[in-house]
């Protein structure tokens, strides 16, 4: 694994790393004296550490010989969302790829997701293991209201879109599974570390 530590304040250490997911999972399972919360996003891992317990010389030598390892062991659980495969971007995004409506949905539908990190809004999980030839571009027009339950990708990620908002995502399909419910513990249905499969139905 290749890390590269930057300084974050004064009680944070920013590591990039090849294996965001792995690092975090090794630093959940047996965490370092001092470190009080992680947070995950596309390339990077913010290790928040108590001063008075640790500094960022002793942790940085930590993180380095830190050995990552599976996120998401085999045999846990995964969360099936269903989709009704008749999103806006579904023809075009067909077209782009090459591909028929009919084969663009079943390799969607193959793909082995992994929760990589929430962002953007809350309950919003990027979600890697995307076939390769489904990688496309945002729109280059976003749209300013795209409903809750929209499933979506864009660049290497797919996405369900937890509440209504503005967003550039192409449209798949559409889920009414809610990924973020307030009213739920946790309300977050896909924290980072979820396996997830995407399951294609009839409306």
């Amino acid at each position: 694994m290749t890390v590269r530590l930057l300084p974050s304040g004064r009680r944070a250490v920013l590591v990039e790393t090849t294996d965001v997911l792995g690092l975090q999972a090794a630093l959940t399972q047996a965490p370092p004296d001092g470190v009080v919360e992680l947070v995950p996003a596309a390339r990077t891992l913010l290790v928040r550490f108590d001063p008075a317990v640790t500094n960022p010389d002793r942790l940085g030598a930590l993180l380095r010989r830190v050995s990552p390892v599976d996120s998401a062991p085999t045999g846990a659980g995964e969360v099936v969302i269903p989709v009704v495969y008749d999103g806006e971007d579904l023809a075009d995004v067909a077209a782009e790829t090459g591909l028929s409506v009919a084969s663009l949905v079943a390799r969607h539908t193959a793909g082995a997701y992994v929760s990589a990190f929430c962002g953007f809004a809350p309950g919003f999980a990027y979600l890697t293991g995307s076939d390769p030839a489904l990688h496309v571009s945002r729109r280059s027009s976003p749209r300013t209201r795209i409903p809750a339950g929209s499933v979506a990708i864009a660049g290497e990620y797919s996405a369900v879109y937890p509440s209504a908002s503005p967003g550039g995502w192409r449209l798949l399909g559409r889920t009414d599974v809610p990924v973020w419910d307030v009213e739920r513990d946790p309300p977050n249905l896909l924290p980072p570390g979820t396996r997830v499969r995407f399951e294609a139905v009839r409306p």
